[in-house]
Parts: C-alpha cells; structure tokens; sequence
C-alpha cells in the first residue's frame, strides 16, 4: 500500500513540475536559511543605480572620487606598478605573515621609523586581506590568547562591520558613549564617565583618526585623557588605521593618538588598511600589529599568528603589498605619494567648506559647524530619517538612513545641488 502511495505521488509530480519543485525545495537540507537582510549601503548604491535623474548622487560609498566624480587611481600607484612590471617577477606565494619588506614599512608608517617600539624590535607585524582582514586577525588572535576577558568596547557608533567581525569570532560585543548628536561632536565626558565603568583588562577600540561613520575625532587634549583613562582601568586598546594620511592629508599627525599611547607606556595592538590612501581598494592591503613586551614575545606572538592565518587564507596577496612596498620604500615615490594623499584630503576638506558656504547662500538658519569640524570622508550630516528620505524622493540623493554623507561623492559640480536640497529639507 505504501509503494502504490509513493507511485501515485510520483507520478503526479511528473504530471505537475512546480508540485516536483516545491517537495524538492521541502526536502533540501537548507530549506531552513531564511533571506539575510540587504546591506545598508550596498542597499543605496542599487537603489542609485536604478534612478535616472541626472541629477543623482550617490553619497553612499565609501571610496574616493576625484572631482568629477570618477574613481581615482594614484599616479604613485600607476608608477609602483610600472616598475614591478619591468622586474618581471614571479608570483610565488608569499610566506604566510605577508612580504617582510611591506610589513616593516608599514610599521615604520604606523610608529614612526624613529620610534622606541620599532627599534627594540619588540613588535610584531603581518600583511592581512586589508583592514578587514586584519580586524579579524586581530580578534582571532584576542579570543584564543587573551584570557584576561572575552569584551571588547567599540565606540557608539561604530563602523558597521566592527560588531560583526568581533562577535562571529567570539569576542562579547559592548559600547561606550562617543558621539553627541546635539553637536554632531565628540561626547568627551560620556565616554570618560564609560570608559572609568570598564571592566578592568578589557578591549577597548580606537578609531585611529577620520571616525567612521561620524568623522569625529577627539582634540589632541581630549586623546591624552581617554589614554590616562585607559591606563588607569588597565585597558587593551585596539586601534583600527583605515585613513592614515588621508583624514589631514599629514600621515605623522594622523597617527599621532597612536604614538601618543605607546609614548605613556601603553602597548597596544593596531589594524591598517591601504585601500583609502593609496586607493589600492581592490588590492586588499592591510596589516595587523602587536605591540609586545620584548622580542622573544614578538617571535612568540608571531609563530602564533601564523597558525592563525594559515587555516584562514593560507598567505595574503602578493601585488598591492608589492605596489604599496615599492611607494613606501621608493623615495621620490614616498614623497609623491604624501602630496598626492594630502591633495584627496584637501579636497574632502574644501568640500566641507564649500557646502557650508553654499548652505549659508541658501538662506539656511542652521548651525552646520560641525559639518567643517569632522573630519575625513564621512560626515554626520545630523539630517534625520525623514529628512534624507525627503532627499531621495525629491532630489535623487542617497545615502544611509543615518544621515551619513560620503564626501568624496561630493565635487563642484554638485555641492550646490545638494547644499538646496539640505536647505529644503531642514528648513
């Protein structure tokens, strides 16, 4: 009776495919994987591409753009390539820790070549999948060998793939207090009155410089009190460097809170990244950091981290770690590149200022100050949900519902636009 049961149901699927479809689908051992949410801004991005207002403005990606609005490859970068091409290298694997000399160099930029940490030799650094690698690196590495806790603080807000990162690699995820939305400023005093409330030995994360998403960075005086406040509560901070160079267009200035902290005896472990100011976005270059107690600790910790990465990746990328080694270690390429880099934060900056102006034009009341004090490719507008809707609907202006403007989508061409749209929609 079974069988004649199971030939009947059989042969009504033949007889109907989309019965044959839906039993497969009942039955498939991932029948159970619901539809993950769209990522936010990738989300934008999609939605801008299919407007065809030609007025339209993504101000949702996070990636340069010259002032016509184009993706901008580095003359340092087409140059480094140039001579790699010329040698004729081979394209062996590199060692698991990444090419030494890219590692060296880019510690030297983090540190400083003249720093006590690079000259005693008790670092260790090595090449990751750009600073999202190198976050993960980092947070392996603190769940399996960092017994003295399992938190770490992110600041609130924080980049959006921070939580993430940290949690899928079993780190217990908290906050504390960092930006003030009634002055689209650094909440100094709340994050002091935090930080004094962390657990002892805990994590704590730094955005370096250039905070994203709110581009808010605490003043020189405000970084040396979270440092004595980090020393005080015995804290392990965490430093992400996605914008060194590119946030004041000055890369010894833009690591400054990172050499501050070693200066005070705080060692620390870092994360770089090489896609915003070498614009080596797809070459995934980056570096993770240790900073130990003596040299036998860094041989320790580094055999340590390549167990780590080697069941990850096996070995990182070996061109965007050739092109950023050769712009680095090349002089009159080095010196370049800094000019070039400084040109692209000029630019960001100019636009902040331009946007202000052209506000002020329109007649709008508001303070925009803030819009002028941030700092980097991001701006927190302070423009509410309802107010960057608004922006979409009527102006094909996209960007996060936060109000978060990329200001690198920004020119001359269309500050203008958008400084009348602000005016109309926060008027």
């Amino acid at each position: 009776m079974a069988m004649l049961s199971l030939c009947r149901i059989l042969s009504t699927a033949a007889y109907h495919p989309g019965l044959a479809a839906l039993s497969a689908r009942a039955s498939s051992v991932w029948s159970h994987v619901e539809m993950g949410p769209p990522d936010p801004i990738l989300g934008v991005t999609e939605a801008f591409k299919r407007d065809n207002n030609p007025k339209k403005m993504n101000l949702g990606v996070g990636a340069y753009r010259d002032d016509n609005g184009k993706p901008y490859v580095l003359n340092t970068v087409r140059k480094a390539e140039a001579q790699i091409a010329a040698r004729k290298m081979d394209k062996e694997y590199l060692p698991i820790a990444g090419l030494p000399e890219f590692n060296k160099a880019s510690a030297e930029l983090a540190l400083g070549a003249n720093s006590e940490v690079i000259k005693s030799g008790r670092y260790i650094t090595v090449q990751s999948i750009s600073g999202t690698g190198s976050l993960r690196i980092g947070a392996s590495f603190l769940q399996r060998f960092y017994k003295n806790s399992r938190e770490i603080y992110l600041p609130k807000p924080s980049w959006g793939n921070h939580t993430p990162i940290f949690r899928d690699a079993g780190m217990e995820v908290k906050s504390y207090c960092y930006y003030d939305p009634k002055n689209c400023g650094f909440d100094a005093a709340g994050a002091l009155e935090d930080i004094s409330k962390i657990p002892e030995q805990a994590v704590i994360l730094f955005h370096a410089c250039a905070h994203n998403p709110t581009g808010v960075d605490p003043k020189t005086e405000q970084w040396k009190e979270l440092a004595a406040a980090v020393k005080k509560r015995n804290l392990l901070p965490f430093f992400d460097m996605a914008y060194q160079g590119f946030a004041s267009g000055d890369a010894d200035r833009d690591a400054w809170a990172v050499r501050y902290f070693l200066d005070q005896g705080i060692n620390i472990i870092l994360s770089q990244s090489y896609a915003k100011n070498m614009g080596l976005y797809g070459e995934r270059v980056g570096g993770f950091t240790v900073i130990c107690s003596d040299p036998d600790e860094a041989k320790r910790v580094e055999s340590q981290l390549k167990i780590l990465i080697r069941p990850m990746y096996s070995n990182p990328p070996i061109n965007g770690a050739r092109i950023a080694t050769a712009i680095m270690n090349t002089p009159e390429l080095r010196k370049e590149w800094l000019e070039e880099v400084k040109g692209m934060a000029n630019r960001i900056i100019s636009m902040r200022e331009q946007l202000v102006s052209n506000l002020k034009k329109e007649g709008s009341i508001h303070n925009w100050q803030h819009v002028t004090d941030q700092i980097g490719m991001f701006c927190f507008s302070g423009l509410k949900p309802e107010q960057v809707e608004r922006l979409t609907k009527e102006f094909s202006i996209y960007m996060t519902k936060d109000g978060r403007i990329s200001m690198a989508g920004v020119s001359s061409g269309n500050v203008e636009y958008l400084a009348h749209a602000m005016h109309q929609v926060s008027k």
